[in-house]
């Protein structure tokens, strides 16, 4: 009974998490030529913070996958859903396993998947648009995941010192 009550609060937060996720995404946007610029990569960080690396991937990248799928952009379902993920995975690898004890540990890890994320956008672009395009988008992208990286910056800085994070974590 212990153990459904465990998985019963786990799927709860992560679906609180892919819920913000997905308010960061599709409310805060601006749109691009085959995309939009939006913040929802700093809930996918935070989502990693608080739930861990394995369930803030699934969370980020259902999160992001969601607004996608309703924001009509289609083609990006799949590609957004692992991208998200595995960054989110990177940052949360890096974090617990190589930077456990360094406070800003996890900056390095959301830095990394965050370049993670630039060039699996980029390839997916060529893919689907050819290389000019790949690149054309490229600052955009970009100028998206250094404000998420940023403004998570902010945000878990201030969640952090308030204890917020760790209280979540028990919940």
């Amino acid at each position: 009974m212990e153990k459904e009550q465990i998985k019963t609060k786990d799927l709860t937060k992560m679906g609180l998490m892919a819920a913000l996720v997905f308010l960061g995404t599709f409310f805060i946007k601006i749109p691009s030529i085959s995309g939009y610029t939006h913040l929802g990569d700093c809930m996918i960080f935070v989502s990693v913070l608080i739930l861990g690396w394995r369930k803030g991937a699934v969370a980020g990248g259902i999160g992001a996958a969601l607004a996608d799928l309703l924001g009509g952009y289609t083609q990006w379902i799949i590609p957004t859903l692992f991208i998200k993920a595995i960054m989110a995975m990177i940052m949360g690898i890096m974090t617990e396993k190589l930077f456990p004890n360094l406070r800003f540990g996890w900056l390095i890890g959301a830095t990394v998947g965050g370049i993670f994320q630039i060039a699996g956008y980029t390839f997916v672009r060529i893919l689907l648009y050819g290389t000019a395009m790949g690149f054309v988008e490229l600052p955009m992208l970009i100028i998206q995941t250094v404000s998420g990286v940023a403004l998570s910056l902010v945000l878990v800085t201030t969640l952090l010192q308030s204890n917020i994070i760790n209280k979540l974590k028990e919940i």
